[in-house]
């Protein structure tokens, strides 16, 4: 194992975990894991669930923290007996000066968007939202601002026309792992000049905010089919588009919808109608012609390809989604 740097490694998901899971690999020396608190699930079991971070933690014998304030006392002092040289983060919430300003290294974080586009909590989401045809990756010190601190590496990746963010989130978890290790290697052997992000018009900047519930119920009054697809597969698998689903008497239902296809045609129906052509064919009006459901998930059931929740469906007349 490398002795220098100690390097302490801040993440929680799975995208955290790929880059972990390298760095171990290569043997770099990892002298302890920052990662959330556990989640209480099953409150009538007791069951905790823990991070994927904290998992592997545990089945490698790594020292971790769990701080629910990254300011309380007994983890800073915690933080400080490991001594690190740098903090790696990847996916974790925003960490406060006496935290990322602890390493004489100082601390890197790796973002899923080409820097200093898509600052914020979801640039995965946001990029496939919005349309946009290629996306990237940025790793930068950590500074006072969010997201705004020093460039240090960026790299390009090319989003697929039919990509959903699920999908783009697998490739840019591997190509990530790969240019955090980069990074550091150029960090310790000192051949990197991080570039500043003040120089760029912030009128021209699109952010990528923390999605809500709310944000994911589809609109289907959009005037464009091209927003409505984005949106759903910017949202697929997680946190998932969603929409009401009306059967009969008044009652609705959720309607979570993953995967679909456009279909651009001429129409005279309502928008949000719902039309069964067959075992395997739902489709629902919008402006410019029909989203056609392939996989999605009716409010109390599993998520089913289309011809089981065809099959499942009691009514299949008079439907509409709000």
């Amino acid at each position: 194992m490398k002795k220098f740097p100690k390097i302490v490694f801040i993440g929680s998901n799975h995208f955290s975990l790929y880059t972990l899971k390298k760095l171990c690999i290569k043997q770099y020396n990892i002298v302890g894991i920052i990662t959330s608190p556990d989640n209480f699930f099953f409150k009538n079991q007791g069951k905790k669930a823990f991070t994927p971070v904290k998992i592997y933690a545990l089945e490698n014998n790594i020292p971790f923290l769990q701080p629910k304030n990254l300011l309380n006392y007994t983890f800073l002092e915690n933080l400080k007996i490991w001594n690190a040289d740098i903090q790696i983060v990847v996916s974790f919430r925003i960490l406060p000066k006496k935290v990322w300003n602890l390493p004489k290294m100082g601390s890197f974080n790796l973002h899923a968007s080409l820097l200093p586009q898509y600052r914020g909590a979801a640039p995965i989401n946001w990029v496939i939202i919005n349309g946009e045809n290629k996306t990237g990756l940025t790793t930068f010190f950590i500074e006072e601002k969010i997201d705004s601190g020093k460039i240090l590496l960026q790299k390009e990746i090319k989003i697929g026309k039919e990509e959903t963010a699920g999908e783009l989130e697998k490739k840019l978890k591997i190509m990530g792992s790969s240019m955090v290790i980069q990074t550091l290697e150029k960090i310790v052997k000192n051949k990197i000049k991080p570039i500043s992000q003040k120089n760029v018009n912030s009128f021209l900047l699109k952010d990528a905010p923390k999605i809500s519930t709310n944000d994911c119920r589809i609109q289907w009054e959009n005037p464009s089919i091209e927003s409505i697809y984005n949106k759903i597969r910017g949202l697929s698998p997680h946190p998932t588009a969603w929409t009401l689903l009306f059967f009969n008497k008044n009652k609705f239902v959720r309607f979570k919808i993953f995967l679909v296809k456009k279909i651009r045609e001429i129409h005279i129906f309502p928008i949000g109608s719902i039309f069964i052509l067959s075992s395997c064919e739902m489709k629902i009006s919008v402006k410019e012609g029909f989203i056609s459901i392939i996989e999605g998930q009716i409010e109390g059931k599993k998520r089913m390809h289309i011809q089981n929740l065809i099959n499942g469906l009691k009514i299949r007349e008079n439907l509409f989604v709000l």
